[in-house]
């Protein structure tokens, strides 16, 4: 991979985009290589969370605007819109280290991902109408995470979102000196991982499955995602470790 830099150590992914002179700006190499990235976190048991960054200034300034400009085509069946979805359908958690800038598509990221920790340094938007083109992120995530209201204002007019502002409306889990971003996120990542990782996935699973179903469709779902995890070998070591006062020692299994 060129556009993207992709590492598991210690049981987390690391993601991080990298064109830093484009402010992270996605092209479609990126794309791709954001695809692959998560492909192989989704399957790879090695691991167990990620996080997702990118190299620079920026988290993601979005779409590459000058490769849209010359009319620079996706591959057949690769759209940010299946990268928002493929994202959002791996069951093992992600974790958002936004640096700094985060508009459009690289917004979509963020918002894509679990949790979010922000630098003071950084702010997010969707200022896609003040170039005459429309936004997918901004409509499809962004107005169902905030009151519509809120929304709207800032996508009628593309003004960027104060990262104090994207603290009050919950946008992000916390803002941190910007020099402490990556070491934030990894600290959120650690504390993930001394939990069980089978565990971790059954609760994210059967919420984000249980988002648009009334509450007598949310608790079998829940129930059946909680049988299956508890017939885990990692459930009988969990109970085992706690009568035994001991830590526990994870497989993923």
């Amino acid at each position: 991979m060129e556009t993207v830099i992709y590492e598991i150590r210690d049981r987390i992914a690391w993601i991080t985009m990298n064109r830093p002179d484009k402010l992270n700006a996605i092209n479609v190499q990126m794309r791709e290589e954001l695809f692959q990235a998560f492909e192989d976190f989704s399957g790879n048991p090695d691991a167990w969370v990620a996080i997702v960054t990118g190299n620079g200034r920026a988290f993601s300034v979005g779409h590459d605007l000058v490769q849209m400009g010359a009319g620079v085509k996706s591959a057949p069946g690769r759209t940010t819109d299946d990268l928002y979805i493929y994202q959002r359908k791996i069951y093992k958690p992600i974790i958002a280290a936004v640096n700094g800038i985060c508009l459009a598509q690289g917004a979509g990221i963020a918002l894509c991902s679990d949790i979010r920790i922000a630098s003071e340094k950084a702010q997010f938007g969707w200022p896609q109408v003040k170039r005459g083109i429309s936004s997918i992120s901004g409509p499809s995530l962004l107005s169902h995470m905030v009151p519509l209201n809120v929304a709207f204002e800032y996508l009628f007019t593309g003004e960027f979102v104060p990262i104090d502002e994207c603290l009050r409306l919950h946008l992000v889990n916390r803002v941190v000196p910007h020099e402490q971003t990556l070491e934030e996120a990894e600290k959120v990542a650690r504390k993930i991982l001394e939990n069980a990782p089978l565990s971790v996935r059954a609760i994210k699973q059967a919420s984000l499955e249980g988002q648009n179903m009334g509450l007598e469709e949310r608790i079998p779902l829940a129930r059946r995602m909680a049988d299956i995890c508890n017939a885990s070998e990692d459930a009988r070591e969990g109970l085992a470790a706690f009568a035994e006062k001991r830590a526990p020692v994870w497989k993923g299994r």
